[in-house]
């Protein structure tokens, strides 16, 4: 039985979610304490405590001393399998949290998998669902990961209620992702949303956006507007994306209260032009995202490699908790004011 320390790094839900799903997709079980013990608020949240029964449903795996705020269980799996399943956070908990325990164990299934999941599709201090739809669906396609989502209902804090169904196939082998080299900017593209709210809102965040990404190519963002019909409560969010050839740059806001939409359409500009001015082939928060898939690659001799602005916290906590479990090795160097990341097996192990 593997031993976690959660309080390791940045000491929050990543650990949990990476965790579980390793355990499912290995075989092996895992005892974790001190689960999210750096936050102001420890122990499993909802949507952690639901993607942890996510993953235990994927490979009718049995947890110990799962409940709701609990600082320790003991995760033990079974042979993953495939079939239709559905996931309530039962609160605004975010959809993407549970998604990223769940995707990776979904795609090493032997067979299809459908979910539904039920919760807050766009929240704040979670990859709204349209980051996760445009910008890792492709690059995880990249890696043998063939999944789509379809949005059912918009949900935000704190009603929750939104709902997707994702559709998942059996991912034969994890394939290396090589992004060694950013491409030449050829576009600008975005998406945004609100819900049960005025229009000039979303006007106003739109244009903040374009505002900060002057001297690019025009930016084309699409724009919709969402009644009770398509959404649970009020709230929305914006997605703008940075073709680059063979990857993709992502960066979004999502809509909070007191805070105006200016800022929230300038904060996705900024943060989308630091990163195509930065020469990265995978922005911050693909980093961390995509490393579990990447260490599952190594596994079967695979070697990836990409370039990041930095390493966040994310992404060191999940690198040690990879070689923790998996017979990988990854080696982090600096390249031309960038960081570059790569994974490979490690034939120590």
């Amino acid at each position: 039985m593997r031993e976690i320390d959660g309080s390791y790094g940045e000491g929050g839900g990543q650990l949990v979610r990476t965790s579980v799903a390793l355990a499912a997709i290995t075989g092996q079980s895992v005892h974790l304490f001190n689960i999210r013990a750096k936050r102001n608020n420890p122990g499993l949240a909802p949507q952690h405590f639901t993607g942890v029964k996510a993953v235990a449903a994927l490979c009718g795996g049995t947890v110990e001393g799962l409940e709701a705020k609990t600082r320790e269980i003991i995760f033990r799996p079974g042979a993953l399998r495939g079939g239709e399943f559905d996931f309530d956070v039962g609160t605004a908990g975010s959809i993407t949290l549970v998604l990223q325990a769940a995707l990776p164990v979904a795609a090493a299934c032997h067979e299809p998998v459908r979910m539904i999941i039920t919760g807050g599709t766009d929240v704040p201090a979670a990859p709204p669902l349209d980051y996760f739809r445009y910008i890792l669906l492709p690059l995880l396609l990249q890696t043998g990961v063939k999944a789509k989502i379809e949005v059912l209902c918009r949900g935000y804090y704190p009603r929750g209620g939104g709902g997707i169904a994702v559709e998942v196939e059996r991912s034969p082998v994890f394939k290396p992702l090589l992004l060694d080299k950013t491409g030449a900017l050829t576009g600008i593209h975005g998406a945004a949303h609100i819900s049960n709210l005025p229009a000039h809102i979303l006007d106003r965040m739109i244009a903040s956006a374009r505002a900060e990404l002057t001297g690019f190519p025009a930016a084309v963002i699409d724009r919709a507007e969402l009644g009770r019909d398509k959404a649970i409560g009020s709230g929305g969010a914006i997605l703008l994306a940075a073709d680059m050839g063979h990857t993709t740059l992502g960066a979004s806001a999502v809509a909070q209260r007191g805070v105006p939409a200016e800022r929230l359409g300038s904060l996705a500009g900024q943060l989308l032009r630091e990163e195509i001015l930065s020469g990265a082939t995978l922005d911050i928060h693909a980093s961390d995202q995509v490393l579990i898939y990447l260490a599952l690659g190594a596994m079967n001799g695979a070697i990836s490699s990409f370039l990041a602005r930095s390493l966040s916290s994310h992404a060191a906590s999940t690198i040690w908790l990879l070689e923790q479990f998996l017979p990988v090795r990854f080696d982090i160097s600096e390249q031309q004011g960038l960081v570059r990341i790569s994974a490979e097996p490690n034939s120590l192990s």
